[in-house]
Parts: C-alpha cells; sequence; structure tokens
C-alpha cells in the first residue's frame, strides 16, 4: 500500500495439474464411470486439504493426487467403507506426505512483534511456501445445506483458525477437522486413521488446548454435535459492515474508517513481514505511506468466509491497476478486527475471478 515499497511482479501459479489425472470419462472395465463418481467429492475434499496444509495451490494439488490415487486402485474399492470414507482415507495420507516434507505456512502476526506504521519497516519478503494463502468460499464450500453446518464450514476456514490449525501436529489436526468441522464420529475417524477411539479423542482434546490457548473457540461443541456453532458470517450485517467499509475506504475517509476498526486492528500484507497493530497505527499507515491507496476502486468478492474485496489503484495512465486482494476480520459486533492484504495480484486476482484492470469511468 505504498508507492515506493517494491512490487510484487511474480507470475500467477498454475492451478493444480492435471497431467497424469483420471480421465472423467474412463470406467472401471465394468461400466462404471470412475471419474464421475468421484469428482462430486471434490469441493469437499478440497476444503478438508486446504484446512489441513494452509496452502490455496497445495490443497488443489493434494486432491488431484488423491483423485489420481482413488482412480487407479478403484478396482481394489471393496466397499467395506463408504466412497466418501475411502477418499478422505486418501486424502489423509496425501496431506500427511505433504506435511512431512514442507515448512509451517505462517501470518505475519506469527513471525515476530508489529512494527511502527513506517515504510522502512516494511519487513523482509518471504517465499510464497512459508504463508498462509486466501481461498475463494465457492471452491470449498457447499452451496447449500443445513445452516449450521454452513456455519461451521465458513467460520472454519477464516484465516485465523486455519493460522491456528497449522500449529497442530499432523494427526491432530486431521482428527480435529473431522470431528469438530465434518462432524465425523470418534470412531469413524479411529478407522480412518487405523487408530482407537480413546486415541481420537485424547488427540481431541490437545488440539483444543493448543487452540484455546490461541485465543480460539472451536468449531463444534464439546462432542462436536456443533453446540457451539457460530451464526452463520454472511449475515445482512456482514454485507452492511463490507459496504460501510468500502464506501469509507473509496473515499478515503479516516473519520469513517475509525469508526469501523477495532481498537486492537492488525493491518498485514503479504507476502511482507510487517504488521501494525492498533486503529491508530492502521490509520497512520494509511495516511503514510499507504496514502497512494487515495482514490482506490473496490471489487467484493467472497473469500476464508469473511469479507473480502479486490483493490485497484488509480493508474496513471487511466483506469485502475490490481493493487491487492484484502481479507477483512471482524468481531461480530461490527468492528474490523483485520485487514490482510495479498500483494501477489498475479496469482489471486484470475484466482477469485477478478478483472486485470478495470476501464476509466
Amino acid at each position: 500500500m505504498t508507492h515506493t515499497a517494491p512490487r510484487i511482479v511474480a507470475p500467477p501459479r498454475p492451478r493444480a495439474t492435471t497431467t497424469g489425472a483420471a480421465p472423467a470419462t474412463t470406467s472401471d472395465g465394468e461400466g462404471e464411470d470412475v471419474g464421475a463418481l468421484l469428482e462430486p467429492f471434490r469441493r469437499e475434499l478440497t476444503g478438508y486439504c486446504y484446512r489441513m496444509l494452509g496452502g490455496a495451490f497445495e490443497a488443489d494439488d493434494a486432491v488431484q493426487e488423491t483423485m489420481l490415487r482413488a482412480w487407479r486402485s478403484y478396482d481394489r474399492f471393496e466397499g467395506r467403507s463408504s466412497l466418501r470414507s475411502w477418499l478422505y482415507r486418501i486424502a489423509t495420507n496425501v496431506c500427511f506426505d505433504h506435511l512431512g516434507s514442507s515448512k509451517r505456512r505462517e501470518r505475519p502476526m506469527g513471525l515476530g512483534g508489529p512494527q511502527p506504521a513506517e515504510e522502512q519497516y516494511f519487513g523482509d519478503v518471504l517465499a510464497e511456501d512459508r504463508w498462509l494463502e486466501p481461498m475463494p468460499d465457492d471452491a470449498v464450500l457447499p452451496r447449500e445445506g443445513d445452516p449450521a453446518d454452513v456455519a461451521v464450514g465458513r467460520e472454519s476456514i477464516r484465516l485465523a483458525f486455519v493460522a491456528a490449525l497449522q500449529h497442530l501436529p499432523a494427526r491432530q489436526r486431521a482428527v480435529l477437522v473431522l470431528r469438530e468441522v465434518l462432524r465425523w464420529s470418534a470412531a469413524e475417524v479411529a478407522a480412518l486413521l487405523d487408530t482407537t477411539v480413546a486415541s481420537v479423542n485424547s488427540a481431541l482434546q490437545r488440539a483444543r488446548a493448543t487452540l484455546g490457548a490461541k485465543g480460539l473457540r472451536r468449531s463444534g461443541g464439546e462432542d462436536g454435535d456443533g453446540a457451539d456453532a457460530p451464526e452463520p458470517q454472511w449475515s445482512q450485517i456482514d454485507h452492511e459492515l463490507l459496504e460501510r467499509y468500502l464506501d469509507a475506504f473509496e473515499r478515503y475517509d479516516m473519520d469513517a474508517l475509525v469508526a469501523l476498526l477495532h481498537e486492537d486492528a492488525v493491518l498485514n500484507m503479504p507476502p511482507y513481514t510487517m504488521w501494525v497493530h492498533g486503529r491508530s497505527e492502521v490509520i497512520r499507515w494509511m495516511t503514510g505511506p499507504g496514502a497512494g491507496c487515495r482514490g482506490s476502486r473496490c471489487v467484493p468478492v467472497q473469500a476464508n468466509g469473511s469479507m473480502a474485496y479486490g483493490q485497484y489503484r488509480r493508474d496513471p495512465s487511466g483506469g485502475w491497476s490490481p493493487w491487492g486482494l484484502a481479507v477483512l476480520e471482524d468481531d461480530g459486533s461490527g468492528r474490523i478486527t483485520g485487514i490482510t492484504t495479498f500483494l501477489d495480484t498475479a496469482t489471486w486476482f484470475p484466482r477469485f475471478g477478478l478483472p486485470d484492470r478495470l476501464p476509466a469511468l
């Protein structure tokens, strides 16, 4: 959000490769269209792998590998469990393989303390595989279903929740997601992980304790029954808050923005390590190094179960050019608690279906 800070000029990363993938029309030799049987599970598997891995493209690759393994071994699927359970077993093993060779993905707030809202503290640029990445809601959430399940799904892809999951050991991560997000029984999870119900319950308690230490409530009730499930995130209140925020931001009305920011709001801009803390520091950044955002236009999108938008800054040659994909976090009472702007627009704007520029009015 500054004129002189180095811009990200990375080419867009490719979507999950389909080289060698299961042809959608290939049968198992007995007339079954295996690809057609597997494809309906892609969205929910992507959500599962994203929560496990924290990377959008890494999740795509994991799901593609899951589909390929399932297609190759479908003739050995004996039907002793459901097809869904079998696919989740494969996906879990794929995720475990990924996690065994990768570093934990983080947010800037997990790497050190806040910095003053000055350009000289902009921070280092870390490699893409170190950051928690944004995910479009449509790629991982069901379009319809039980409102409580939809609410839990949205809450469990929020940036703060997915970031906290990355601090859990792989098996605890899987147990917590399967039990409290997907509502599997302890017996079902034990069967998937080839362990005991007692071991699953123990892992779940340890995972809950870790999340509790990070100030995050779990996504389900004490027994994974959704008793503590949050209200659906995209309520009328959310829409109105986003409209008010975007109106204030496009007008660059600092008084209106102050009224919408929580006193402990944070601002961060991956892939830079810098983050600032506190409403006054956020405003000081916006009126200082980030003043070039004045005159921006914004296009709303849905990301991580949260309010989000593509930000375009005024282009001297005319129109508006991509600047960042911003994800807003809120406290549920009408205050913005976090502004995360992902600056690699070449990667994220195509992923979210955002245009590569906005024409002059």
